[in-house]
């Protein structure tokens, strides 16, 4: 049978890491400029990219990590640097890239991942398929990562009537700020992620 407690707790603890009103500045930020058609395709890329990745670790992510060798809080530094880098740019105002690959790589890297796809989403969803019990467990695991999934692409889609409202100076405030949310993501991902470590050792 569905499990709505297992369904309520997995979609909470994802709207908690994923923050997608917290996400919504960065993606403004990252998709400034474009033409809204290409703004709302970018929206989607993300999602999808988001939810192809966290997939692949729900059902394959323990193996995937041993196989590599690779521990989880060392995930979570790299992906913490990756951002460090891309906040750092926002900051700077150099978020420009190649022509030909701009609207996929920022759909893909950073939105679909580590923003939306981040160490701390991957492994929540890799402990609960872990600990879902039978099919009504599995189906309660799998609806709640769906459903977090349509609403990050909601709110990203219909938080682009925000650019016509604050036209190119807020545009470039909501970079900044941006950009300072982000480099401090990025900081506490890399202090828990070196925390961990110390933990283990």
């Amino acid at each position: 049978m569905f499990d709505v407690a297992v369904f309520g707790s997995l979609f909470l603890t994802l709207f908690v890491i994923m923050d997608p009103p917290g996400i919504t500045p960065i993606f403004l930020a990252l998709t400034a400029g474009r033409p809204a058609k290409v703004q709302r395709k970018m929206a989607l890329q993300a999602v999808a990219v988001a939810f192809g990745v966290i997939a692949v670790f729900g059902l394959l992510g323990q193996q995937i990590l041993d196989y590599l060798h690779v521990s989880v809080p060392a995930l979570m530094i790299a992906g913490g640097l990756l951002l460090l880098l891309i906040a750092l740019d926002l900051l700077t105002g150099k978020t420009d890239e190649p022509t030909q690959t701009k609207d996929v790589n920022v759909a893909l890297v950073p939105l679909g991942m580590p923003l939306l796809a981040g160490p701390g989403a991957i492994v929540s969803v890799i402990l609960a398929v872990q600990h879902a019990d039978g099919v009504g467990g599995q189906l309660s695991v799998w609806s709640a990562i769906v459903a977090m999934h349509v609403v990050l692409w909601l709110t990203m889609r219909y938080s682009l009537v925000i650019i016509r409202v604050i036209k190119d100076g807020g545009v470039v405030l909501v970079t900044r700020l941006a950009g300072m949310m982000l480099s401090a993501i990025a900081v506490q991902q890399i202090i828990n992620g070196v925390t961990q470590v110390i933990q283990n050792s």
